[in-house]
Protein backbone atom coordinates (compact mmCIF):
# COMPACT_ATOMS: atom_id res chain seq x y z
CA UNK A 1 0.00 0.00 0.00
CA UNK A 2 1.33 3.38 -0.93
CA UNK A 3 2.14 5.43 2.25
CA UNK A 4 1.12 9.20 1.48
CA UNK A 5 3.48 10.60 4.04
CA UNK A 6 6.53 8.56 2.91
CA UNK A 7 6.32 8.70 -1.00
CA UNK A 8 7.05 4.84 -0.56
CA UNK A 9 5.00 1.54 -1.82
CA UNK A 10 2.52 0.41 -4.20
CA UNK A 11 -0.54 2.77 -5.11
CA UNK A 12 -3.99 1.13 -4.50
CA UNK A 13 -5.67 -0.40 -1.62
CA UNK A 14 -6.59 -4.01 -1.64
CA UNK A 15 -8.82 -5.32 1.50
CA UNK A 16 -8.14 -9.03 0.48
CA UNK A 17 -4.19 -8.63 0.71
CA UNK A 18 -5.02 -6.90 3.82
CA UNK A 19 -7.04 -10.07 4.98
CA UNK A 20 -4.45 -12.50 3.50
CA UNK A 21 -1.35 -10.78 5.17
CA UNK A 22 -3.77 -10.48 8.65
CA UNK A 23 -4.09 -14.80 8.49
CA UNK A 24 -0.66 -15.05 7.47
CA UNK A 25 0.61 -13.67 10.11
CA UNK A 26 -2.08 -15.12 12.25
CA UNK A 27 -0.86 -18.56 11.42
CA UNK A 28 2.12 -18.03 11.69
CA UNK A 29 2.02 -17.11 15.55
CA UNK A 30 -0.24 -20.09 15.85
CA UNK A 31 2.23 -22.32 14.29
CA UNK A 32 5.08 -20.80 15.67
CA UNK A 33 4.62 -19.33 19.23
CA UNK A 34 2.84 -21.74 21.30
CA UNK A 35 1.94 -19.01 24.08
CA UNK A 36 -1.02 -17.67 21.28
CA UNK A 37 -1.76 -21.46 19.95
CA UNK A 38 -2.89 -22.68 23.75
CA UNK A 39 -5.27 -19.36 24.18
CA UNK A 40 -6.71 -19.55 21.30
CA UNK A 41 -7.74 -23.16 22.01
CA UNK A 42 -8.56 -22.74 24.87
CA UNK A 43 -10.05 -19.78 24.23
CA UNK A 44 -12.64 -21.32 21.05
CA UNK A 45 -13.66 -24.22 23.28
CA UNK A 46 -15.08 -21.97 26.29
CA UNK A 47 -16.68 -19.80 23.58
CA UNK A 48 -18.17 -22.36 21.68
CA UNK A 49 -19.81 -23.47 25.47
CA UNK A 50 -20.66 -20.31 26.36
CA UNK A 51 -22.41 -19.11 23.25
CA UNK A 52 -24.36 -23.24 23.31
CA UNK A 53 -25.16 -22.50 26.96
CA UNK A 54 -25.23 -19.52 28.13
CA UNK A 55 -25.97 -16.53 25.97
CA UNK A 56 -24.48 -13.32 24.16
CA UNK A 57 -23.37 -11.36 26.73
CA UNK A 58 -20.97 -14.43 28.14
CA UNK A 59 -20.04 -14.64 24.75
CA UNK A 60 -18.72 -11.34 23.83
CA UNK A 61 -17.03 -11.21 26.91
CA UNK A 62 -14.86 -14.13 26.43
CA UNK A 63 -14.49 -12.74 23.07
CA UNK A 64 -13.57 -9.79 23.82
CA UNK A 65 -10.90 -11.10 26.13
CA UNK A 66 -9.57 -13.11 24.39
CA UNK A 67 -9.18 -10.83 21.41
CA UNK A 68 -7.11 -8.90 23.70
CA UNK A 69 -5.25 -10.99 24.62
CA UNK A 70 -4.20 -12.41 21.61
CA UNK A 71 -3.19 -9.04 19.88
CA UNK A 72 -1.24 -8.55 23.29
CA UNK A 73 0.98 -11.68 22.39
CA UNK A 74 1.28 -10.73 18.99
CA UNK A 75 2.31 -7.23 19.83
CA UNK A 76 4.91 -8.70 22.22
CA UNK A 77 6.32 -11.18 19.53
CA UNK A 78 6.20 -8.77 16.49
CA UNK A 79 8.68 -6.65 19.29
CA UNK A 80 10.80 -8.94 20.16
CA UNK A 81 11.28 -10.25 17.26
CA UNK A 82 11.95 -6.53 16.13
CA UNK A 83 14.18 -6.26 19.04
CA UNK A 84 16.57 -9.52 17.88
CA UNK A 85 16.80 -8.11 14.20
CA UNK A 86 17.97 -4.59 15.68
CA UNK A 87 20.12 -6.31 18.06
CA UNK A 88 21.46 -9.72 18.34
CA UNK A 89 23.36 -9.58 21.34
CA UNK A 90 22.78 -8.85 24.72
CA UNK A 91 21.80 -4.95 25.53
CA UNK A 92 19.92 -3.93 28.77
CA UNK A 93 17.88 -0.66 26.03
CA UNK A 94 16.37 -4.19 24.77
CA UNK A 95 15.49 -5.84 27.45
CA UNK A 96 13.88 -3.22 29.10
CA UNK A 97 11.60 -2.89 25.96
CA UNK A 98 11.02 -6.64 25.92
CA UNK A 99 9.75 -6.52 29.42
CA UNK A 100 7.34 -3.52 29.09
CA UNK A 101 5.94 -5.64 26.07
CA UNK A 102 5.68 -9.01 28.00
CA UNK A 103 4.14 -6.62 31.04
CA UNK A 104 1.54 -6.17 28.15
CA UNK A 105 0.98 -9.32 27.79
CA UNK A 106 0.88 -10.53 31.71
CA UNK A 107 -2.01 -7.78 32.20
CA UNK A 108 -4.00 -8.87 29.28
CA UNK A 109 -3.25 -12.55 30.28
CA UNK A 110 -4.56 -11.86 33.92
CA UNK A 111 -7.73 -10.64 32.58
CA UNK A 112 -8.33 -13.38 29.97
CA UNK A 113 -7.95 -15.45 33.24
CA UNK A 114 -9.98 -13.90 35.25
CA UNK A 115 -12.96 -13.73 32.58
CA UNK A 116 -12.30 -17.61 31.90
CA UNK A 117 -12.23 -18.87 35.00
CA UNK A 118 -15.33 -16.68 35.56
CA UNK A 119 -17.20 -18.19 32.56
CA UNK A 120 -16.19 -21.51 33.38
CA UNK A 121 -16.97 -20.93 37.41
CA UNK A 122 -20.72 -19.76 36.02
CA UNK A 123 -21.33 -22.85 33.75
CA UNK A 124 -19.60 -25.93 36.48
CA UNK A 125 -22.25 -24.20 39.41
CA UNK A 126 -25.52 -23.53 37.91
CA UNK A 127 -28.18 -26.06 36.40
CA UNK A 128 -28.39 -26.42 32.28
CA UNK A 129 -31.25 -24.16 31.02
Amino acid sequence: MKNKFLGTGDAGYHPLRKFRTVLSGLSYAVKYDFSVTYKLVLSVIVLIVAFAFRGWVDFLMVLVATTLVLMAELFNSAIEALCDFVEERHNEKIKVIKDIAAAAVGVSILLWVIVIGMELWSMLTSSPP
